[in-house]
């Protein structure tokens, strides 16, 4: 009797905790399961300390606007120009209004704003400042009340309606203001006298040349519009050619046919055949050049 319970102890003193299968799955589920909640509990400490916002490189001013009253003060230019209800469209209200985000009704769709324009100016500028709807309110940003009262009437007037702008209190510095006149426009320069031109004086067109060249002027064809007609009636254009009374007599004759010739090349380029042109020469070459401008000129009428 006392050798087995002899035997019993020795034996117990041999074994270990673990006494059954149940105990066992105990054993193995919290040796998995401890070292988890162990792991979690370090990250969640490490994490959540103290630290300054995401991208904030002056740490003493990221705290500083995190403990900051809710309160602050704005410095704004109080003299600064009042925007037109335009600018303050596009750069406040076009996200929404343009595209009819969240319900907005589009600049434009007079289905749309009907409704709210029988309401009102008032009531639609109170729904601005205050907001409605998805739109928060638009008063006490960037613009003033005012400001805000000419982008409503901006999309309101786009949309069918015909609200009247807010005008600017007296004395205030307005973009919206009526533009100034714009400058008078200049006069066109007159030609200079050495210019390249073309005159019709009774029904004769004269070409005028630069000295030394035969270009013609830009809108020869077109004073040539009353000798295309008649050539087309059954008359012949006469080409006279003059003659500058001022320098190389020889050189300017030469000059006086080449220029006589442009002309001709525009009457043909024009539809007249060269059957139907007479090229003449004066019997006074020098006729009417009471000044070397009228001497470097080519006449044009009809026979």
């Amino acid at each position: 009797m006392s050798d087995n319970s002899h035997a019993t102890v020795h034996d117990e003193d041999h074994t270990g905790p673990i006494k059954n299968p149940k105990q066992l799955a105990l054993a193995v589920l919290f040796s998995f399961v401890a070292p988890i909640f162990i792991i979690i509990g370090l990250v969640y400490y490490v994490t959540s300390a103290n630290k300054p916002a995401a991208g904030s490189v002056n740490v003493e001013k990221a705290i500083a606007e995190r403990i900051q009253k809710v309160g602050s003060v704005e410095i704004r230019d109080a003299n600064r120009a009042l925007k037109s209800g335009e600018e303050v469209f596009k750069a406040q209200c076009t996200a929404c209004h343009t595209a009819g985000v969240a319900g907005a009704p589009k600049v434009g769709d007079a289905g749309a704003w009907g409704p709210r324009i029988a309401t009102g100016y008032d009531a639609l500028l109170t729904s601005a400042l205050k907001g409605k709807g998805a739109m928060g309110a638009q008063g006490g940003g960037d613009f003033e009340e005012l400001e805000i009262g000419r982008a409503v009437v901006y999309m309101a007037n786009g949309s069918g309606g015909k609200l009247a702008e807010p005008k600017a209190p007296a004395g205030a510095a307005d973009s919206a203001a009526a533009p100034a006149a714009p400058p008078a426009a200049a006069a066109p320069a007159e030609p200079a006298a050495d210019a390249a031109s073309v005159k019709v004086i009774d029904g004769t067109v004269k070409f005028y040349f630069t000295a030394g060249k035969a270009e013609l002027a830009a809108d020869g064809v077109k004073a040539l519009t009353d000798i295309l007609a008649g050539v087309k009636g059954g008359k012949k254009a006469l080409i006279s050619g003059f003659v500058d009374p001022s320098g190389d007599p020889n050189k300017n004759s030469e000059l006086a046919k080449v220029r006589a010739f442009a002309v001709k090349d525009l009457l043909m380029s024009s539809g007249v055949t060269d059957k139907q042109i007479v090229m003449v020469r004066p019997n006074d070459i020098k006729a009417g050049a009471t000044s070397a401008a009228e001497g470097r000129r080519v006449e044009v009428s009809l026979q």
